[in-house]
């Protein structure tokens, strides 16, 4: 099949029939981040071969292990709940995330995400420029102590 953009005069060559997919989000996966994803849209679901799109409940009081995505770009909007993020080379950074908030993260930027709720679930929706998400998911286990002592010095001033 070949497809035609009206907007430009590049053809793409497709190797089967261009179809469209629903995917219906029962399924759940563990992350290497130590979160549940329901699964989205990805390779592994609908063949995609350069987008990943899921949805990610943290529940309260829980957190992603420190990690970052060697390969790939993350887009996330958080739909409801509240998260807080710590981000850097040594998680350096801290940002309060609100629904209808949109968060950008880079590939290769050290991160790591939790709820600080003790009653509400957190909702984001997630978009990675990589069709397997877990695929260059790189875990920082080094970064662990930047984190507990961030949540430890929350939780006293508290």
């Amino acid at each position: 099949m070949r497809v035609f953009c009206p907007l430009y005069t590049v053809a793409m060559e497709t190797t089967a029939p261009a179809r469209s997919t629903v995917v219906r989000s029962k399924e759940t996966y563990e992350g290497k981040q130590g979160l549940t994803y329901f699964s989205g849209i990805a390779r592994e679901t609908v063949g995609a071969q350069a987008i990943c799109m899921h949805v990610l409940t943290i529940p309260p009081g829980k957190r992603a292990n420190a990690h970052f995505h060697e390969s790939h770009e993350s887009a996330i909007y958080l739909v409801s709940g509240r998260t807080e993020q710590l981000w850097g080379e040594r998680l350096e950074n801290h940002d309060e995330i609100a629904p209808g908030d949109y968060v950008y993260i880079p590939a290769g930027l050290p991160h790591v995400v939790w709820n600080p709720s003790e009653t509400e679930d957190a909702v984001a929706v997630i978009a990675r420029t990589d069709a397997s998400e877990q695929e260059s998911v790189i875990l920082t286990p080094e970064l662990e102590a930047v984190v507990e002592e961030f949540l430890a010095r929350r939780k006293s001033v508290v």
